[in-house]
């Protein structure tokens, strides 16, 4: 992709395909990328953001404060964490990447939520998910757990 700038347009280039924008249209253009990037899904108890920056950030329906959020480096970060907890998990498991207090039953219910991740609620007492299509692996317990992050 190429985008060329003159006095009284933007030409976008697209493989051979061009497009050519007033500045006006260029700069609505921009400011509809710019909310398709940053997308906000609210689920019952969770919520997912996709932030301008790239990164993915968890956070408890309706709350504001810092310590009911994970923000993470992308969401494929959140599908690597995914993948690498037991078939069946809860809060414990999650905590055992690095992940603290409320924050890990906040993934737990994210990761039921969202329709990305294949799980459903199990037990709620303690708050257990399984897979509801789980990858096989040969992996052990201790290899499909991810290091510890920072929160």
């Amino acid at each position: 992709m190429t985008v060329e700038s003159t006095p009284e347009s933007i030409v976008v280039s697209i493989g051979e395909s061009d497009r050519t924008l007033t500045r006006r249209e260029a700069m609505a253009l921009q400011d509809q990328i710019g909310d398709a990037l940053v997308e906000r899904r609210e689920f019952f108890r969770t919520t997912g953001v996709h932030r301008e920056d790239g990164s993915y950030e968890v956070t408890r329906r309706g709350a504001d404060s810092a310590g009911n959020a994970k923000v993470f480096e992308s969401f494929e970060t959140v599908r690597r964490l995914y993948e690498r907890l037991p078939d069946e998990f809860g809060a414990e498991a999650v905590g055992r990447t690095g992940i603290t207090g409320s924050r890990r039953h906040m993934l737990v219910r994210h990761f039921a939520e969202h329709p990305a991740f294949d799980c459903e609620i199990t037990s709620r007492s303690p708050l257990t998910v399984a897979k509801t299509d789980p990858e096989p692996t040969d992996a052990t317990e201790e290899e499909r757990m991810p290091e510890a992050t920072a929160d």
